[in-house]
């Protein structure tokens, strides 16, 4: 049987009397790319920030790796490898490449902003580091100041950073958003190499790269989830053709 990494259970939020997303209950498997499609306004980004623990859930719970995470912080979250990208870029530019991840890593420890500590804790951040800048492709642009780089060449170096604090679980938050062609598929490649390695919960309007990556995808509708399924299930779904995603899909 598959394994169960993370786990939803009637998860709900609200914001007033707006119910943002409804008693959503759902499994994501060990080393599968889990995609979730809606319309605007569908639920997609506040569940990713329970899951991610930036938004506390209103109802519900959310385990990872069999244990409650509901009511833990970020960065509580991604040290126990939760890892998570944002729709809009969130990297410090006036600080090179590697210096980024290298900040990335260091978060990773336990009581980061204590400056005393051995220097062997030193040499595992640059070494976390450095594999983080080669595992996003940005190997040799080390030295080159983050605010020099493309639109595609920063959310690389943000998924680096991110692989930098070692997650098991990658939450992506629309990772092609605002990119042209060329770079969309450079990342589309990267997160396929990330999935050798690692479960990646994302969010994505690109419907080309979802059903490229996607092994298991969920469509969400008014914070509910409408179905979830194979790519060719939710291809060939009435439901989700009429709700979302169109005739031309079933072409």
């Amino acid at each position: 049987m598959p394994e169960t990494i993370l786990e939803t259970r009637d998860l709900s939020r609200r914001f007033g009397g707006l119910r943002a997303v409804s008693a959503v209950s759902l499994a994501f498997e060990r080393g599968v790319v889990h995609a979730i499609l809606g319309p605007n306004g569908a639920g997609k980004t506040t569940l990713i920030n329970m899951l991610s623990g930036d938004l506390p859930p209103t109802d519900g719970k959310i385990l990872f790796e069999g244990a409650d995470v509901t009511g833990l912080p970020v960065h509580v979250r991604a040290r126990r490898g939760i890892g998570r990208s944002y729709q809009k870029t969130n990297i410090l530019p006036e600080l090179t490449c590697l210096e980024n991840c290298w900040l990335g890593a260091q978060a990773r420890l336990p009581g980061w902003l204590n400056m005393v500590r051995p220097a062997r804790r030193y040499r595992d951040v640059q070494a976390r580091a450095e594999r983080a800048l080669g595992l996003c492709g940005l190997e040799a642009r080390a030295g080159t100041q983050a605010a020099t780089l493309s639109h595609g060449e920063m959310r690389q170096l943000e998924i680096g950073m991110m692989l930098a604090t070692e997650p098991r679980l990658l939450l992506l938050d629309e990772p092609l958003a605002g990119m042209g062609v060329e770079e969309s598929w450079r990342v589309i490649d990267l997160l396929k190499t990330l999935a050798r390695d690692h479960t990646l919960i994302l969010i994505e309007h690109d419907m080309d790269a979802v059903f490229s990556i996607a092994q298991r995808i969920t469509v969400m509708v008014n914070g509910c989830e409408l179905e979830t399924g194979t790519p060719e299930q939710i291809r060939t779904s009435v439901a989700v053709r009429d709700a979302y995603l169109g005739e031309e899909l079933a072409a």
